[in-house]
């Protein structure tokens, strides 16, 4: 039973709303909360401690305030909210890395929760219908915070066989999504044009950001180990997704993906990867009998309920001409370039 629970990520969206949501809970005698920076909500009755989980000293907030649980929230997803791919990576890995060491030579921590991501299945025409936990990758993604989630994985999976005396459980979420959560799934639904693959119309689950916390925390305070898939129940398609928002969608080739994700970040409108618009080409499916047998939690949204109730916070897609303009005809010229090197070297697209 979860006791003194310690929360890294704390500054961040879900990680703040969780420690808070862990104060409440009968049980729980204190919530240690660590980030580099200051929490910007209010975190009433959470142990706030700027710490870096990248130093070793990380170790010593543990043992100091005797922790029994670690919940490990600070995988990070968008690089552009912590200044770029490098110091996403270090945070991701380097920092789960000195957090497993210093939970290793604790003396107190029996019980680790780390929040994942179902990107480590990666999206390809080759993937089964549904996930289950023991897939793997038909194709390992190729970098960006899927290759770091795979990472990750393996760490705790290294630390599982150096403490077998301490309870593990990774859960590996589908998009989460919400009227209050901003994420790169959220920012692409919000372009005033949707650039979707052309020819493709993926299957998307999602997870209510409500439902997130929920099931983390019954992760924190249950006894379940082992991995969990979670989603909400159903799907949507890309291109119904993109009715919901009343955006306009422009096919695309798919080898125009770079060139996509690099107007997108040059406007500062989306940070979108290869392998993100290869999820948009071929999407996912998660098997979820774990999360509902094993976990014992079942989401109270669908995943069209969940991205419905996100729609409602996306305004109308009325951005300046200019904006529009640079969009629509940067994308365009290259899809046409594709379609030429396709038709040049006698490839089908």
């Amino acid at each position: 039973m979860a006791s003194v629970v310690l929360v890294t990520g704390v500054s961040r969206y879900l990680g703040g709303l969780l420690a808070r949501r862990l104060v409440k809970e009968p049980g729980i005698a204190r919530v240690v909360g660590v980030d580099v920076i200051p929490p910007a909500q209010d975190m009433s009755g959470v142990e706030f401690v700027r710490a870096d989980i990248r130093n070793p000293m990380i170790a010593r907030v543990i043992e100091s305030a005797g922790v029994d649980t670690v919940v490990h929230m600070n995988v990070i997803a968008t690089p552009t909210f912590v200044g770029g791919r490098t110091p996403q990576k270090e945070i991701n890995v380097i920092g789960t890395m000195q957090l497993l060491a210093a939970c290793q030579k604790s003396s107190t921590v029996r019980r680790l929760v780390v929040k994942s991501s179902a990107a480590v299945y990666g999206s390809t025409s080759r993937d089964p219908a549904l996930f289950t936990e023991d897939m793997g990758a038909k194709r390992s993604p190729s970098g960006g915070f899927g290759k770091d989630s795979i990472e990750v994985e393996g760490y705790v999976r290294g630390f599982a066989r150096r403490r077998p005396d301490t309870e593990i459980l990774t859960l590996r979420f589908a998009n989460i999504i919400g009227p209050r959560i901003r994420t790169s799934i959220t920012d692409y639904f919000n372009l005033p044009v949707i650039p979707a693959p052309l020819g493709f119309d993926a299957r998307m689950q999602f997870m209510h950001e409500d439902d997130a916390i929920d099931a983390l925390v019954v992760a924190t305070t249950g006894e379940a180990t082992g991995v969990v898939n979670l989603a909400g129940d159903g799907v949507i398609t890309v291109l119904q997704a993109a009715s919901i928002v009343g955006r306009p969608v422009l096919p695309l080739p798919l080898q125009s993906a770079s060139f996509v994700g690099g107007v997108a970040k040059r406007l500062r409108l989306a940070d979108f990867s290869a392998d993100q618009m290869s999820f948009l080409a071929y999407g996912r499916g998660l098997d979820t009998t774990r999360m509902h047998e094993l976990l014992g939690f079942s989401p109270r949204w669908t995943s069209r309920g969940a991205f419905e109730d996100f729609a409602r916070t996306v305004g109308p897609a009325i951005p300046a001409a200019a904006v529009v303009g640079d969009v629509v005809s940067g994308v365009a010229g290259s899809a046409s370039q594709a379609v030429l090197r396709a038709l040049g070297t006698g490839r089908g697209l």
